[in-house]
């Protein structure tokens, strides 16, 4: 394995981010000759940072292909936990993989934005594929909370793009 260029170690960063955010405990990625796999402690309170994972990544050899990054253990988690805002909300998720674009053209104002009531089968984004610009629908009908992507940003099959509270 060769070592990692500023953009795989960008799109890297991006896919640990996300794994944290949603709270997934085991990934494996396999590219070609090239085997990625990480494995987050669920009572986290330490992250491992990314220039140590860069690190790791970049020292392993073709004969060696695969990386393991444990993330430390934290202290015992609060008997209380705080009672997640987010909970109970419906994510809009990509149906392609592409390039996110939040309005229609450069310097326009975005299909939507978090406060804002959609429907469903309003246009929120736009995900350009093969340079092809497909209208994403909400597939709900509430308002928006968060926006997950910023413009021109590499999105993956299935990875949420807006959080919205139904009603």
């Amino acid at each position: 394995m060769n070592p990692l260029n500023p953009e795989d170690i960008q799109e890297l960063q991006q896919l640990i981010d996300f794994l944290k955010e949603n709270k997934v405990a085991e990934f494996e990625l396999n590219r070609g000759e090239s085997s990625v796999r990480l494995k987050f402690d669920q009572a986290q309170g330490s992250q491992t940072g990314l220039s140590e994972l860069a690190n790791l990544l970049a020292s392993t050899r073709a004969g060696s292909s695969q990386a393991t990054a444990p993330i430390p253990a934290a202290s015992p988690v609060a008997e209380e936990a705080p009672v997640d805002p987010d909970a109970g909300l419906h994510l809009v998720k990509s149906p392609i993989v592409g390039t996110y674009y939040g309005s229609p053209s450069p310097g326009a104002s975005p299909f939507v934005s978090p406060g804002e009531h959609v429907d469903k089968g309003q246009v929120i984004c736009i995900v350009e594929a093969m340079k092809l610009m497909n209208e994403i629908e909400s597939d709900a009908t509430g308002e928006i909370v968060k926006c997950f992507c910023s413009n021109g940003q590499p999105i993956e099959f299935g990875q949420p793009l807006f959080s919205v509270r139904l009603g």
